[in-house]
């Protein structure tokens, strides 16, 4: 796992999440979890809190938005990004009696599940603080979808392999529809949100997570620091610069 409970890495990955290709993201979440005025509404694993304020926005006055992070770090920017709109936790989902007692109309999860040991368990928890007809989005990443153009095509595989060392499931997507039905939810359906950039700009996603994966990859797998280092400047600042990767967004209901 990533150390996202230290102020460091906590920042560093909230960088991330203001970059344009996230925010776009953001957006197209929001759209399709569909929240109203009014509605209750629990987003897990809230990050900094960017999706939190939204969702707080999106509720109004007459509605809730609570959120929770297991890192302290994520927790306090996010009571401090979104003050009094929203409740703001410590704590994750994991097992029975995690998260707050509902019923909530709508929960969110974002690129949290692929670190849960337990899927399922985790799954069985969400129906149960939703109320009868709620509704759930799931969203997580398939690192087999991550296309970066490398010179060094073997180093790659070898940095990216020791990165999935850092998930619980690298690969949850492929599996995540039928977790779902077997946690009680039906009407499953899955969105495809692209995070793209074809050129180099370091005001982007892969820009901020190249670096992290740097960061996090040697002494795992074999991987040494040079081979890190150089790996970073294979996809560092270069003309022919391509990455691509996909979300996958997966909405549910309760019967």
């Amino acid at each position: 796992m990533l150390p996202f409970d230290d102020g460091d890495s906590a920042r560093r990955l909230a960088a991330t999440y203001a970059t344009p290709d996230v925010v776009g993201q953001r957006r197209r979440t929001l759209e399709l979890l569909d929240v109203r005025p009014g509605e209750r509404v629990l987003d897990v694993g809230t990050g900094p809190g960017q999706l939190l304020a939204s969702l707080a926005a999106a509720v109004g006055p007459t509605g809730a938005a609570a959120g929770l992070d297991p890192s302290p770090a994520m927790a306090a920017m996010a009571r401090e990004r979104c003050g009094d709109l929203a409740t703001v936790s410590d704590g994750g989902v994991d097992g029975a009696g995690s998260l707050p007692d509902g019923p909530f109309d709508a929960l969110v999860c974002t690129q949290v599940m692929e670190y849960v040991p337990d899927v399922p368990a985790a799954l069985r928890e969400f129906a149960r603080v939703l109320r009868p007809g709620g509704r759930v989005l799931v969203l997580d990443t398939d690192w087999d979808s991550a296309v970066w153009h490398v010179d060094d095509r073997d180093r790659h595989r070898r940095v990216m392999d020791a990165w999935d060392d850092h998930l619980a499931h690298p690969r949850l997507p492929s599996t995540l529809g039928p977790l779902l039905r077997g946690a009680g939810f039906d009407d499953v359906r899955v969105d495809v949100i692209p995070l793209l950039n074809p050129v180099w700009d370091t005001d982007t996603f892969s820009a901020g997570m190249s670096r992290m994966i740097a960061r996090y990859v040697p002494g795992h797998q074999g991987v040494t620091d040079d081979e890190a280092r150089a790996w970073l400047a294979d996809v560092t600042d270069r003309d022919d610069y391509f990455f691509s990767l996909n979300r996958y967004c997966f909405r549910a209901a309760l019967p």
